[in-house]
C-alpha cells in the first residue's frame, strides 16, 4: 500500500466499502428470504395440520383414509407418517421417505439424500397423552435452490460492484485530484528564474482553496526572499566596489614613484579607514544575518529607559551643539531586554535623526508607559520624508538621500535594518511616521521584553 498512488488508494477504499455494503445486504436479503420461507412453511403445515386431524378424527374408520388422501392429493409436495405412541410406524404416505426423521415436536429442517425438507411433529390428539404423532414433510427443495441462486447472485454482485466502484472510484479519484497534478506542475517548474508561478485558486475545490492558497504564499514568501537575497548581493558588492577601488587607485599612485616616508604613513592611514569602514560592513551584514535566522537572542536584564537615552543624550551632544541641535527627553518607562542592544538601536536612531535635522532644529526622544507595554519615540524636525519612501527605510543599503547612493565610507544604509532587527529580536515592532514638519520612529515594546 506504500507504493500505491493516492489515486489507487481510494479507488481500492470505494471498492472495499461498496463490497462490504453489498456483501452485508446480501446477506440480510438472504436471511430475511430464509426467515420468510420458513413462515410460509410453518403457515401452511399449520393448516395442513388442522385438516390431517380432521380427516384422521376416527382413525380406524374408512371414510378416514379416503379424508386422508383427499387432504394429501391437495398438496403434491406434502408427505405425512404417522406413529404410534410406542414409536412403531402406523402410516408412510410415500415409499421415498427418509427412515430416520426428527423426533423434536415443532418445526425443524431436514436434507436426506439431495432433498430438503421442512418437519412439523404434532400429536393427532392434542389431549391426549399416549396420542399417536403425525409427522408433516414438505418438500422445500426448490427453496434451497432457490436461496442459494440468490447467494450466487449476492456473490457475484459483489464482485461485480466493487470491480465498477474501483474503476468508477479511479475516474472520480483522479478527476479531483487533478488540482493537485496542476499544483505538482507548478511546483517542478518551480527554480530561481521562475517564482512567479501562481496556482488559480478561483478554481480549486474548498477542500484544496486553503492548501492552493497556502502554497502560493509560499512562492510569494520565496520569491521575495530570493528578490531580496539577489538585491541584497548586488547591494554589497555596489557598497564594497568604491572602497576597493579607492584603495586600489590610491595603493597603485603610492607606488608609481619612490616617496618620502610621510606619504607612504599618511597613504597607510587612508587605507586603513577604508578597510576599518568594510570590516563595519561585514560585521553588520553578519549581525543581520544572525537576526534572519533568528539567532540574535537579547539577555534579559532592568533596564530604566530614561536613564540609558540620556546617557545616549549626552555622548551625541556634543554634535548636536555644532550642529545647533536642541537634544530632549520626556517620560521613563522600565523593562526587561539587552542593554548593548537596545543601545545600538537607539544610537541608530539618534544618529540618523541627528543628520537630517536642520540647524536650530530639535530631537525629542518620548517615552509613554502602556497598559500592555511601552512606546519610544525618536523624532526629528525638519523636511519630511515622501509617503512613497516610508516602507523602504527599512530595507538594508536604502537611502533617502540620492547623494549618497554610491558607497562611501560611512552611512552605509544599515543601521535602520539592523534596528528593526533588535526591535523584532525584542518582540516589539517599529515603524516611522512623517508629516507636519516633523519625522518620527515608534518603538512599541511589550513588557518584559
Amino acid at each position: 500500500m506504500r507504493h500505491l498512488s493516492l489515486s489507487s488508494r481510494l479507488a481500492l477504499l470505494f471498492a472495499a466499502c461498496t463490497a462490504v455494503v453489498s456483501l452485508f445486504a446480501g446477506v440480510l436479503f438472504s436471511r430475511a428470504s430464509e426467515a420468510h420461507f420458513v413462515e410460509l412453511d410453518q403457515q401452511l403445515l399449520d393448516g395442513k395440520l388442522i385438516g390431517l386431524r380432521r380427516a384422521l378424527h376416527d382413525i380406524q374408520s374408512s371414510e378416514s383414509k379416503i379424508r386422508l388422501a383427499d387432504e394429501l392429493s391437495r398438496q403434491a409436495d406434502l408427505s405425512l407418517r404417522i406413529t404410534g405412541s410406542d414409536g412403531q410406524r402406523w402410516y408412510d404416505s410415500s415409499t421415498q421417505l427418509p427412515d430416520k426423521l426428527p423426533q423434536t415436536s415443532g418445526l425443524s429442517t431436514l436434507n436426506d439424500g439431495g432433498t430438503d425438507y421442512r418437519v412439523l411433529n404434532a400429536p393427532l390428539f392434542v389431549d391426549k397423552p399416549d396420542s399417536p404423532q403425525l409427522t408433516l414433510l414438505l418438500d422445500i427443495t426448490h427453496h434451497q435452490h432457490f436461496l442459494q441462486r440468490m447467494q450466487h447472485l449476492i456473490w457475484l454482485t459483489v464482485g461485480l460492484s466493487a470491480l465498477a466502484t474501483a474503476l468508477l472510484g479511479a475516474w472520480a479519484a483522479r478527476s479531483g485530484l487533478r488540482p493537485l497534478r496542476r499544483m505538482s506542475a507548478v511546483a517542478r517548474g518551480v527554480s530561481a528564474q521562475s517564482l512567479n508561478a501562481r496556482l488559480p485558486e478561483e478554481n480549486m475545490p474548498p477542500e484544496l482553496a486553503e492548501l492552493a492558497h497556502s502554497f502560493n504564499a509560499m512562492l510569494g514568501r520565496l520569491d521575495d526572499s530570493f528578490q531580496r537575497l539577489s538585491a541584497f548581493s548586488a547591494d554589497i558588492a555596489h557598497e564594497l566596489r568604491t572602497p576597493l577601488s579607492n584603495l586600489l587607485t590610491h595603493t597603485q599612485v603610492t607606488l608609481t614613484r619612490p616617496r618620502p616616508i610621510e606619504d607612504y604613513r599618511e597613504a597607510l592611514h587612508s587605507n586603513l579607514e577604508e578597510l576599518q569602514w568594510m570590516a563595519q560592513l561585514v560585521n553588520d551584514m553578519l549581525y543581520l544575518a544572525k537576526a534572519d535566522h533568528g539567532l540574535l537572542t537579547p539577555k534579559r536584564e532592568p533596564l530604566e529607559l530614561a536613564q540609558e537615552v540620556d546617557l545616549l543624550l549626552e555622548f551625541f551632544a556634543p554634535p548636536a551643539e555644532d550642529a545647533q541641535v536642541t537634544l530632549t527627553r520626556e517620560g521613563n518607562a522600565h523593562l526587561e531586554g539587552d542593554r548593548s542592544m537596545l543601545r545600538r538601536a537607539l544610537s541608530n536612531l539618534l544618529d540618523n535623526a541627528l543628520r537630517f535635522t536642520p540647524v536650530g532644529g530639535e530631537v525629542r526622544v518620548r517615552i509613554v508607559e502602556q497598559a500592555k507595554g511601552l512606546s519610544l519615540t525618536v523624532e526629528n524636525s525638519g523636511d519630511g520624508i515622501d509617503g512613497a519612501l516610508l516602507p523602504r527605510l527599512f530595507d538594508r543599503f536604502y537611502r533617502t538621500d540620492p547623494a549618497r547612493q554610491e558607497g562611501s565610507s560611512e552611512h552605509a544604509g544599515l543601521g535602520l535594518a539592523i534596528t528593526q532587527s533588535i526591535v523584532r529580536a525584542h518582540g516589539g515592532q517599529i515603524r516611522c511616521e512623517s508629516g507636519n514638519g516633523w519625522t518620527r520612529f515608534v518603538i512599541e515594546l511589550p513588557k518584559g521584553s
